[in-house]
């Protein structure tokens, strides 16, 4: 799977030391996220603050989750901006730069850059630079629409939260990885993406879930849709669309165990079950009392 060439070798060690993510950071422990699909392989790979489970089947991850420590977050860090593989795993296991060349395809970040980037500011500068492995990536539609908006402003929301108040947060993502996501470039495309925030509230583990869905919806998309079935083109992709979403949803749409965040989730429980994804408008109308 690594090669033994020196050179290789010496690239491989430049990641020898990443601890990852932290399972008792926050004080309770929030294990990380365990994939329980039967007949399918994860590999955990450990960066600065940060772990990604590799699922090597769909070339994506299954799961990433980052330590949040807003006390030592580090501003003013250059962004790196340098793609490139983990070199401890098979470039076939990765979906690397041809699944984003001449397309409408972002590469989307899972571990948000900005938020493992505390600490010592060498610390910092590494973390920064972790997060531009193509296993913390995952294709998402180039278009910046208000769901999308959305979505971002929920990130920062979380770490300026983390920030004003020197607040520790941990931070689950993923795409949501369905048989049925479209193929495409040796990938399938997912059409779901989900957020997991943990933090502690009145001295117990609490929890909050957000999804997004890039789907296309076909009565407004149909000619976007029509132009997608082009032999060659990127599966079309819809407008952004964010949820608050109950913790267990989450574990049902993606079959990973989230341990202890089910039962710590703030949002309360629906009654009717078209009332169990809040649609978000902004990020002031999450259910986040942290």
């Amino acid at each position: 799977m690594i090669s033994s060439d020196s050179s290789e070798g010496r690239r491989n060690d430049a990641l020898a030391d990443r601890s990852g993510f932290d399972e008792g950071f926050l004080g309770p422990v929030v294990p990380l996220p365990v994939l329980a699909l039967p007949g399918v392989e994860t590999v955990v790979l450990p960066y600065t603050h940060f772990s990604v489970v590799l699922r090597p089947d769909r070339r994506l991850a299954a799961a990433t989750a980052v330590c949040v420590d807003g006390e030592q977050l580090v501003e003013d860090v250059p962004r790196d901006d340098d793609w490139r593989y983990d070199p401890r795993v098979s470039e076939d296991w990765q979906a690397g730069p041809e699944i984003y060349k001449n397309n409408s395809l972002d590469r989307g970040h899972l571990v948000r850059r900005l938020d493992p980037v505390w600490g010592a500011v060498a610390m910092a500068v590494r973390a920064d630079a972790d997060t531009f492995h193509y296993t913390n990536a995952a294709p998402q539609a180039d278009v910046f629409n208000q769901g999308k908006q959305v979505w971002q402003g929920l990130e920062n929301h979380l770490l300026d939260h983390a920030a004003l108040f020197d607040r520790r947060l941990v931070v689950l993502t993923g795409p949501v990885l369905h048989d049925s996501d479209p193929p495409y470039r040796g990938i399938q495309v997912p059409m779901r993406f989900w957020k997991v925030a943990g933090f502690v509230h009145e001295g117990g583990l609490a929890a909050t879930a957000y999804v997004l869905d890039q789907s296309p919806d076909l009565s407004r998309d149909a000619d976007r849709a029509l132009a997608g079935a082009v032999p060659g083109a990127p599966p079309p992709l819809g407008a952004f669309r964010t949820y608050q979403v109950p913790v267990a949803d989450v574990v049902e749409l993606t079959g990973l165990d989230l341990g202890p965040l089910p039962d710590a989730d703030v949002m309360p429980a629906a009654r009717a079950p078209e009332a169990r994804w809040r649609r978000l408008a902004s990020p002031d109308e999450t259910v986040m009392d942290i």
